[in-house]
């Protein structure tokens, strides 16, 4: 693709012979402009089978009408105020996250998964305290791409170009406690994790590895701090997915799925641990605005009155089962809808193109397998397109190879 050609899948004028966006992303192959439920349409008309959400964004499908509405009527009445004003959703937004994680904490509001897991970092260190500071997450982990979540994230290969990185942070083989065990020394307050490593390869914790990290953090009187930004709000078949692994944490961590697509975040910490915070210790302009507000509260009750983790279950059962018939499928992996199709003998990444060109959006999260995580509302008959699309594909590419 050329400079010029690039410049024009941005959507950028006849003038422009080079791409007006920074190069952190590849040329893009497909440019969508609309969505509804499932589906997605490009600027040529054609439609797509969304299987990816926007990364697990839209668990609620495209263009979700209840949501669209509370965002317009938002719109209409109040955009901003900043945070040294409440504003009218607030409060019934943060109660109604504590109580789908138990009760008996308190909410900060920021924009996006890295700046809930910021908010997080910061409040560990609040905690500790001076030289009590270092976070210890897994390898394989991913926790946001400003320079301390970076640096949190368990990937030495997304280190190297931006190092020197924060100091603090010191990283454990997944699903190892021993490892963790050593790794918990005296200046360690809080340890990471996600319940499944969503781009490390869709791994997901066993509950007695999630067990064991709470009995070392209560051990160690250290926090035990759940990332839940892409596996939280209905998406593992539980409100959090850490609930199915049967442990309480001291901080969770959530974005992506809370705004259906209006970026928000969101950090939760029980009440003694937020309590570590004084007015002034962290901040920003638009956490929690009233218009990404606004929309969160209409998904948490879209989601509650459709009973998303049960519903999530019920269309993994089906995928997985499905999916468990198709020759090159060598397995499926994951909790509820966050799923990855290992591919036995076709690389991930040509069966994931094979699938766009058929109309169909997954994406390679490893070498050898498929991420999926649709809409959390996807019906049985869109189920049965993705998994004949998925066998075709693979079939496709393994004839090719065949040659």
């Amino acid at each position: 693709m050329t400079a010029a050609e690039h410049a024009r899948c941005q959507g950028a004028d006849d003038a422009h012979d080079h791409c007006p966006l920074m190069p952190t992303y590849g040329a893009p192959s497909v440019s969508f402009v609309e969505g509804s439920g499932s589906w997605l349409v490009d600027r040529d008309g054609r439609r797509y089978l969304d299987l990816l959400s926007g990364l697990a964004v839209t668990s609620l499908g495209h263009a979700h009408p209840e949501v669209a509405a509370a965002i317009a009527a938002q719109a209409s009445r109040l955009l901003h105020v900043s945070n040294l004003f409440a504003n009218e959703h607030h409060g019934p937004l943060a109660s109604t996250i504590d109580r789908l994680l138990g009760g008996g904490g308190q909410v900060f509001f920021a924009n996006s998964g890295a700046e809930a897991n910021e908010c997080a970092l910061k409040l560990a260190r609040r905690f500790g305290g001076h030289g009590r500071h270092v976070v210890v997450s897994a390898y394989g982990s991913f926790h946001g791409r400003t320079l301390a979540t970076l640096h949190a994230t368990g990937q030495p290969a997304k280190h190297e170009a931006f190092q020197p990185l924060p100091e603090g942070f010191r990283h454990v083989a997944w699903e190892d406690l021993d490892a963790l065990a050593a790794a918990i020394d005296p200046t360690v307050a809080a340890v990471l994790l996600e319940p499944v490593q969503g781009e490390g390869g869709v791994n997901p914790a066993t509950a007695e590895y999630f067990a064991g990290v709470r009995r070392l953090c209560d051990e160690r009187g250290v926090l035990f701090m759940v990332d839940e930004v892409q596996t939280g709000l209905g998406r593992c078949g539980a409100w959090f997915a850490h609930q199915r692994l049967g442990v309480v944490p001291d901080v969770v961590t959530m974005a992506k799925a809370l705004g259906n697509g209006m970026p928000i975040g969101a950090c939760w910490a029980r009440r003694d641990v937020a309590s570590c915070f004084r007015p002034g210790d962290h901040a920003t302009t638009y956490g929690g605005q009233p218009l990404a507000a606004a929309a969160a509260r209409s998904v948490l009750a879209v989601m509650e009155r459709e009973r998303v983790p049960e519903r999530a279950n019920r269309a993994a059962a089906r995928i997985t089962d499905a999916l468990g018939g198709v020759p090159g499928v060598a397995g499926v992996r994951g909790l509820g809808l966050l799923i990855a199709v290992e591919l036995a003998d076709v690389p991930a990444p040509a069966v994931a193109a094979a699938l766009l060109d058929a109309g169909v959006v997954v994406n390679a999260v490893t070498p050898t397998a498929l991420r999926l995580a649709p809409s959390l509302l996807i019906s049985d008959d869109e189920i049965d397109l993705a998994v004949a699309a998925i066998a075709d594909a693979i079939a496709a590419v393994a004839a090719v190879g065949a040659r």
